[in-house]
């Protein structure tokens, strides 16, 4: 495996501003970014189009989530009664490490000199590559965008597209330098290429592991969406397969899939269904079936139970990982996901991550965001993030508190002065000079503006307008007959 890079790897969530503002200055990146983001939106609209009824599938979708995170407990307890039943071993992880060292354990167990891994969040999330490296186990990524930027030494910069920041250039320059292939710039043989070094890789593993993308209470049973066919490989050829999923993956009915099969492609890629649905309902029963002979299911809980108990960010959980809300989010098709230093990107990441990581490792992220509202407005389940990027904006202020008395202050004199014309006009009368000051170019005024921190912090990179000779109110008066 390439050896990570630093400039990526090393990145937290507290560190979004200067590397938003390096995202800025690629140019390239922010070119990719608009491309990609740019055509998922076009085909999602195209596919809602052909949806008469989008808007009451979505309340039904949030309906069946509510009921199911208002229930959770008794949700889970029938899908472990179920999925035991079946013959499916399901295993409990408190945290990340704890899951980490579980895996860790069976693969050695298991002896294994191989490992695959379809593309799943919920791996990344624990950094569940690392932990096996560390015990010298090299998992190898099906998923092809995913194993792409494995190769690069890089995290997934998108939700459902990892290497949505790659070029078909630097994918191409990428497998020459890394595989010693020959320059080719056609997606075909590209494509080609990493199937036929994968091929190898799915025939010698041992273990197969796998994400979930909806468990079902009813059945025992677990459901993995895909459009290459990987996953359907991770999880039938090796021996043993492991499917590690979030407590709120859960579905209280087989029928319940229905909605959400006609939700998550259309918001997520525009498409009317994914191209593999592969539904695991323990493993095969007889010598002669096809697939695998051990099923495990590790069910992770890593800050959800705390994330529940709060009315307010409880909604969170609702997410089905289509990131929608990433392809129309301003602030993402700027700096794309690798800013944000979390699993986790875009508007959906920047509430997700204060909660799994704690408020004082992602200060950051909830102000990350111009609060235009098309996240919520194209969220396949109603999660209202704007809402809940104020809530946490105020808990940030409040584990601040030396902040807290200045923002008091301000918003106190900006009430009283919008409240009164006699005072407005008294203070923008007053300011003008101020800001004509303020926003002028030479060195002295530079200097000046760096001694307040707030306005340094805003002028940094924009200029403070400069005010007109007469105010739009004493234009208007002069104007009136």
């Amino acid at each position: 495996m390439s050896k990570k890079d630093p400039a990526i790897a090393e990145l937290t969530a507290n560190d979004f501003g200067p590397a938003s503002r390096r995202a800025l200055q690629d140019a390239p990146l922010r070119r990719a970014l608009a491309k990609a983001t740019n055509t998922f939106k076009g085909r999602r609209e195209a596919a809602l189009d052909e949806m008469p009824d989008w808007e009451a599938l979505r309340t039904h979708g949030r309906a069946i989530k509510d009921e199911t995170l208002s229930r959770l407990p008794h949700h889970l307890t029938r899908f472990i009664e179920q999925a035991t039943a079946k013959g499916t071993q399901v295993h409990f992880a408190q945290d990340r490490a704890e899951a980490c060292a579980w895996i860790g354990d069976l693969a050695e167990r298991l002896e294994a000199k191989t490992v695959v891994k379809s593309k799943s969040m919920m791996t990344e999330e624990i950094g569940l590559n690392h932990a096996l490296e560390a015990r010298g186990l090299y998992p190898v990524e099906t998923d092809l965008g995913e194993w792409i930027i494995q190769l690069a030494g890089e995290t997934p910069s998108h939700i459902i597209v990892p290497a949505i920041h790659k070029s078909r250039e630097s994918v191409a320059k990428l497998f020459e330098e890394r595989l010693g292939a020959e320059p080719d710039l056609d997606a075909v043989r590209l494509t080609q290429l990493a199937r036929e070094i994968l091929r190898t890789s799915f025939l010698e593993a041992e273990l197969g592991i796998s994400g979930v993308n909806f468990a079902i209470a009813e059945t025992g049973s677990f459901l993995v969406l895909e459009n290459e066919g990987n996953a359907r490989l991770t999880t039938s050829l090796p021996r043993v397969h492991v499917a590690i999923m979030g407590i709120e993956k859960l579905l209280p009915r087989w029928s319940d899939l229905e909605t959400f099969l006609r939700l998550l492609p259309r918001s997520g890629t525009g498409q009317h269904l994914t191209s593999y649905q592969s539904i695991f309902t323990g493993p095969k029963r007889n010598p002669g079936d096809e697939g695998p002979d051990e099923m495990h299911v590790l069910i992770l809980d890593n800050g959800r139970t705390d994330i529940l108990a709060d009315e307010v960010t409880r909604e969170t959980l609702a997410c089905i990982r289509c990131g929608a809300c990433l392809n129309v989010c301003p602030v993402y098709a700027q700096v794309g996901g690798h800013s944000y230093g979390s699993v986790y990107p875009g508007p959906i990441g920047a509430i997700l991550t204060p909660q799994l990581a704690g408020a004082d490792q992602a200060t950051p992220l909830p102000g990350a965001s111009s609060l235009c509202g098309a996240c919520r407005d194209v969220c396949p389940v109603k999660i209202d993030i704007p809402r809940i990027l104020l809530h946490q904006r105020r808990e940030v202020t409040r584990k601040l508190p030396w902040r807290a008395p200045f923002e008091r202050l301000g918003f106190w004199v900006w009430a009283r002065m919008a409240s009164s014309p006699r005072l407005w006009r008294i203070g923008t009368y007053l300011i003008r000079p101020f800001v004509r000051f303020a926003g002028g170019s030479n060195l002295l005024s530079r200097g000046f503006c760096r001694l307040i921190p707030p306005l340094a912090a805003w002028s940094g990179g924009r200029s403070l307008p400069t005010p007109a000779k007469k105010s739009f109110r004493q234009q208007y008066e002069e104007s009136r007959p």
